[in-house]
């Protein structure tokens, strides 16, 4: 039930246009320094996990690897999304609260 949480708060934040989302959004959010945490889906290829998560390490940028593709599209109302960068730093501490609590 926690993790549809962390999905509703994605929801919200791209109401609030503070989603980027689709990969060339993300790469473009985090090497512009306005992502504050990026989600990768479970089901994306292991290329585009490893090319997020190297970057993410290389801009200091917490990521995620979180539900799939079609759950993430769903949550910001679009088609099938493999990553998505949340903008706002409220935002993110909401979401990322969610995540944790739906891991451990």
């Amino acid at each position: 039930m926690k993790q549809d949480k962390a999905l509703s708060m994605i929801g919200l934040a791209q109401r609030a246009h503070q989603v980027a989302s689709g990969e060339f959004a993300t790469e473009k959010a985090v090497k512009t320094g306005k992502a504050a945490m990026v989600i990768v889906a479970g089901d994306s290829s292991d290329n585009t996990k490893k090319m997020f998560s190297d970057m993410c390490k290389f801009y200091n940028v917490p990521i995620y690897i979180y539900s799939d593709k079609e759950e993430l599209g769903h949550a910001i109302g679009k088609q099938f999304r493999a990553s998505l960068a949340i903008l706002d730093e409220g935002f993110k501490k909401s979401i990322e609260k969610h995540l944790q609590a739906g891991i451990s």
